[in-house]
């Protein structure tokens, strides 16, 4: 037995359009691909303006820079979740402020951001962690109700709905990765999206070095190389066209764990809350203690099982743990969580195989 964590599908035309690239000898940031890419993910989203970028935690900084977060700015985010969506807040000379989670769904609890709220709080930053939307109504109302900025961190959660919208389309900017582990993917690479054409027109001066858009080789403001290859693009777009495919699968591969592991006591599989749909980026699962979580880990990894543990809460790592937060919830579901297979090319009989694993674990 062996199983990765996860694997790309790369069954497409993603070789086609990449010996384009090649024959064409378009493989920088230009390129028809890159258009072709941007139109087509602003399409299938529902938005106006997509503007892609060479990984996923540039268009996190670029919306914070555009949105005109800085120094004496606070911004509200999930301590759950991955360091790519605090880092930029502080690369900016913004200070996080950090937000507990749901126990239920993982996701920011909007009662604790409201609480977190000061005169100095610019934005909240909602992260969509391992495909489940976040409560979108509540955080839209708080940031209403206080005039905040809504960034939308939607790197896990490509294809995920909220009262059937895509998540990315409600806030005033978000931000999308295609690493190789995310649902489409460039290898490397990320996207911008909003509805907004100012934020839009920054985004793209921002990531452009800035350059002017009247004179050549001028630049008018302190800009960033963030631009996507042509070659990434076009792995991009191809896999874009498998996007239903995929997500269908992966559906079905987490009905099958779902089915598989219903019954085993004290272990609990992260679904669906409320009138949303999960994306299942990875296959969530929960265990009743650290202890246990950490046991059964070794255990599948001896049997060719590769897994991977919940993210740390961000505000216990060392450069954020001064800041003093107790974050109950973020605290226990971290240390309790993991990720098991989930790619899209797992058959029924594969997902029997793993599960017949864990399975073996508990009944020890």
């Amino acid at each position: 037995m062996n199983y990765h964590v996860y694997e790309p599908s790369l069954t497409g035309n993603e070789k086609k359009y990449v010996d384009e690239c090649l024959d064409t000898t378009w493989i920088s940031s230009k390129g028809k691909f890159i258009a072709e890419f941007e139109k087509k993910f602003a399409e299938y989203l529902g938005v106006k303006y997509a503007t892609g970028t060479c990984n996923g935690t540039v268009p996190i900084h670029l919306a914070l820079m555009a949105l005109g977060i800085g120094p004496g700015d606070e911004v509200i985010v999930p301590s759950f979740t991955y360091i790519a969506s605090v880092n930029p807040i502080v690369v900016c000379g913004a200070t996080p402020v950090f937000a507990d989670s749901l126990s239920d769904t993982l996701q920011i609890d909007p009662r604790d951001v409201e609480s977190k709220i000061t005169q100095k709080t610019k934005a909240i930053m909602v992260v969509h962690l391992y495909g489940h939307p976040a409560d979108m109504d509540a955080i839209m109302e708080i940031a209403k109700k206080h005039n905040l900025f809504v960034i939308e961190d939607t790197a896990e959660a490509f294809g995920a709905k909220y009262h059937g919208k895509y998540v990315g389309t409600f806030g005033d900017v978000a931000t999308f990765s295609f690493f190789g582990n995310k649902t489409i993917t460039c290898g490397e690479g990320g996207m911008a999206v909003t509805n907004n054409p100012d934020l839009y027109e920054k985004l793209l001066h921002l990531k452009g070095q800035g350059l002017s858009k009247d004179r050549e080789y001028w630049h008018d403001i302190v800009g960033f190389n963030y631009r996507m290859t042509n070659i990434a693009a076009a792995i991009g777009l191809a896999q874009l066209e498998q996007a239903d495919k995929f997500l269908a699968q992966k559906r079905q591969i987490a009905d099958w764990y779902s089915e598989e592991l219903k019954d085993i006591p004290g272990l609990r599989m992260l679904r669906e809350f409320g009138d949303v749909v999960n994306s299942y980026w990875m296959i969530t699962l929960v265990c009743d203690s650290m202890k246990t979580r950490d046991a059964l880990r070794a255990f599948m990894k001896d049997a060719g099982v590769e897994t991977r543990p919940s993210f740390w809460p961000i505000h216990t790592m060392p450069m954020y743990a001064g800041l003093g937060y107790k974050l109950p919830v973020a605290e226990d579901v971290a240390t309790r969580g993991m990720n098991v297979p989930s790619y899209p090319a797992l058959t029924k009989e594969d997902v029997h195989n793993i599960c017949s694993v864990i399975r073996e674990f508990y009944e020890k």
